[in-house]
């Protein structure tokens, strides 16, 4: 007899399923050096310069430990138990103090106005509500505080690569954990209220053509 993967929720809400919540950590921990010479150039850019305490929505298994410098701070919100062990692993080879929660990134737990920095990649196409996250966003960060991103988007309409995240909407989003390729992140961005949002929108050249549309940049609060 056999039995499916079971799906279990955390105290976040958030519901890891055991079979896909293990292939992911397992996909992203082989894949990531592959996803990050591609993606290096535009997280060179936004991240630069970050400050020794950052809080990062989605941290996965630890793809932009790199971009702190040893000794750093890393505020983890990170609501997917099995990429735990691969990021706490990441960290102590990079020298960053974990302070790993488990969490979604519509309610951070965080105060009001005491974060400078807050970063993702690849997370808002993840995200129940894209909206709800940007006002948190902008709920914990400071005046003058910045949220750098790099995420994937909707190709234009009308394109081939638009078509082909249509046509791979429901499959992708099973084996991703909700992810979409079809969202305005962009607009979303724009109208999130923040004070200012530099936006540069660029394509990958990767096998992967219905991940292959990116924006990266940085919104000030």
């Amino acid at each position: 007899m056999t039995t499916s993967p079971t799906t279990t929720s955390t105290t976040t809400g958030f519901e890891v399923h055991g079979g896909r919540g293990h292939f992911n950590a397992a996909f992203f921990g082989v894949m990531g050096p592959y996803l990050e010479w591609h993606l290096r150039p535009h997280k060179r850019r936004v991240f630069a310069e970050l400050p020794r305490t950052v809080v990062e929505l989605g941290s996965g298994v630890g793809a932009n430990l790199g971009y702190l410098s040893p000794g750093s701070t890393l505020v983890a919100v990170e609501p997917n138990l099995p990429m735990h062990r691969r990021l706490r692993a990441a960290a102590a080879r990079r020298g960053v103090h974990l302070d790993l929660r488990e969490r979604v990134a519509e309610h951070t737990g965080l105060p009001d106005r005491s974060v400078d920095t807050v970063i993702s990649s690849l997370v808002l196409c993840t995200v129940t509500d894209p909206a709800e996250v940007l006002t948190e966003i902008r709920r914990i960060l400071r005046p003058g505080g910045t949220y750098r991103f790099v995420e994937h988007v909707a190709a234009p309409a009308g394109t081939p690569t638009r078509a082909l995240q249509r046509a791979l909407r429901r499959p992708w989003a099973w084996t991703f954990e909700g992810c979409s390729c079809e969202r305005d992140l962009a607009g979303a961005l724009r109208a999130a209220g923040f004070a200012r949002v530099e936006i540069e929108p660029y394509r990958l050249h990767s096998p992967f053509v219905s991940f292959n549309t990116q924006i990266a940049g940085v919104a000030h609060a």
